[in-house]
């Protein structure tokens, strides 16, 4: 898709006019990237680095423009199952136009960032501002989700939870990465930023940037930590509310098995017609004493069992 805009009174506008300043190429098909090849000397490799989410953040000094290659987050949605990835945007940056291509629409030209354009170094450097924010806003909202997810896990016995939680901390990985790298790119355009054509204001603003970055990353870092150093604690809970639960179940049916042995020997009508012949109150007394001593010796026998290991481990641990 190919859209093109105008800066008209601080305001970036839609126009179909061939005089625009803001081409927008949002997932170009073959025919747009061959436009995209020969009017602007571009080689393939840099184009499909554009639409690589993989693509490492970077600057190209041509003779005729600067290509920025961006990392920005995804528009977050929840079939994504909790998982914040990011994305590239290729920026090419001239003195009469600026170039985006993206693999999607991030719309970026109706949002209140983007009031007030001065020129199009100005609408460069918003961009870079709306994509910083956009990461402060995700690191906020996976530190909220967090939150949620550590109250399900107090009180869960499944790991459904915890896969959700690792999913988080896989993306705030990936955020740190992403970010470090967009840091990289902040500094060498300060560095530059005479070559590229930024007034005294616009390198402040660069220098501001800078600093917002940082601080992003360092957000992100710390969320970071904490998510991946609690994981083990978290899994214990789990494992903990398990064991409670089977320690409730065990209480449970030692109160019902007395009943239950009461009911089965109750019950019993084979045995009741072998001894017929004799009163119950004596052949019940003989079976409820049979038990008695089939279960003591079966005790007796797996605690010599018991005792023969422990002496088999203790003689060979002497022998050593």
């Amino acid at each position: 898709m190919y859209k093109k805009f105008n800066i008209v009174d601080r305001t970036i506008v839609l126009t179909d006019k061939e005089d625009n300043v803001i081409d927008f190429y949002i997932n170009p098909d073959d025919k747009e990237k061959q436009n995209i090849l020969k009017n602007l000397d571009f080689d393939e490799h840099t184009l499909s680095s554009s639409l690589d989410a993989d693509e490492i953040s970077r600057v190209e000094f041509e003779k005729d423009y600067t290509f920025i290659l961006w990392k920005r987050p995804n528009n977050y949605s929840s079939i994504n199952d909790l998982h914040f990835k990011v994305s590239s945007i290729g920026i090419i940056l001239s003195r009469k136009k600026i170039i985006l291509i993206l693999t999607e629409d991030y719309e970026l030209y109706n949002k209140r960032e983007f009031n007030k354009v001065i020129s199009l170094n100005d609408y460069f450097l918003k961009i870079l501002f709306f994509t910083i924010r956009h990461y402060v806003d995700h690191i906020k909202t996976i530190n909220m989700m967090s939150k949620e997810l550590q109250d399900k896990i107090n009180m869960s016995l499944e790991n459904k939870y915890l896969i959700q939680m690792f999913s988080l901390s896989e993306s705030l990985v990936y955020y740190i990465n992403a970010i470090s790298a967009n840091s990289t790119v902040l500094i060498k355009l300060h560095n530059n930023a005479q070559k590229i054509g930024f007034t005294q204001d616009e390198i402040e603003i660069l220098e501001d940037l800078i600093i917002e970055n940082n601080q992003c990353s360092k957000q992100a870092e710390i969320y970071s930590t904490i998510l991946s150093g609690l994981m083990d604690a978290r899994g214990n809970l789990v494992n903990n509310n398990m064991n409670v639960l089977l320690k409730k179940l065990t209480i449970i049916n030692v109160i019902f098995l007395p009943l239950n042995l009461i009911a089965s020997i109750g019950g019993m009508s084979e045995y009741s017609a072998l001894t017929k012949h004799i009163p119950w109150e004596i052949s019940y007394s003989l079976f409820g004493l049979a038990m008695i001593i089939v279960g003591w010796l079966t005790a007796m026998i797996i605690n010599r069992i018991n005792y023969g290991r422990k002496i088999t481990i203790w003689k060979g641990f002497k022998v050593k």
